[in-house]
């Protein structure tokens, strides 16, 4: 990533209020299938952003490592996970995606939450454990726009389909898709 856009994404971070312990949570697609996350094991947030989602999975007993290209999203995650009183289960990490996925351990649950880099769909699937969950969501050209970071019709369930799909969506510009490897 070229550091005009990590300079974007720093700046985009800090001009928004920092997360709070009453924001930590799924996105809302995902709230309906809150049963099938795990409550113990390791996770993965690919563009962790504030660490909201994180912080949810380390509160139900799991051990987070976030990553995020912006240093400002590192460190908000990071505070909010101290907020939270999870910080011994969360670790957050400034990483360049454009660069793969940092090396680790394999995960449980693997997030990739409003984030899409066809280039690192291998990297996710290879990471999950067996019987992993996989939760993710873009922004969709599906009752949107075109642009640089909407995604085609189908695209997640193109990519992932080899797993097992338990449920998939795509509507008002934005595409999601909860899997199982």
């Amino acid at each position: 990533m070229s550091d005009d856009d990590r300079a974007r994404w720093d700046a985009r971070y800090a001009e928004r209020p920092s997360a709070t312990t009453g924001s930590i949570g799924l996105p809302t697609v995902f709230r309906p299938f809150v049963a099938k996350f795990p409550s113990a094991g390791s996770a993965l947030d690919v563009a962790c952003g504030d660490g909201a989602a994180a912080v949810w999975l380390a509160s139900r007993g799991m051990d987070v490592l976030g990553v995020d290209v912006s240093p400002v999203a590192v460190r908000r995650a990071t505070e909010l996970a101290a907020a939270a009183g999870v910080a011994q289960r969360c670790r957050f990490v400034v990483a360049d995606l454009d660069e793969g996925l940092p090396d680790g351990p394999v995960a449980d649950v693997i997030l990739c939450l409003a984030f899409r880099d066809a280039r690192l769909d291998a990297e996710i699937t290879a990471r999950l454990t067996p019987g992993g969950l996989l939760a993710a969501s873009a922004l969709s050209e599906v009752g949107g726009h075109t642009g640089r970071f909407r995604i085609a019709p189908g695209e997640l369930d193109r990519a992932f389909g080899h797993l097992d799909v338990l449920a998939s969506g795509e509507s008002d510009g934005r595409a999601w898709l909860l899997a199982r490897r």
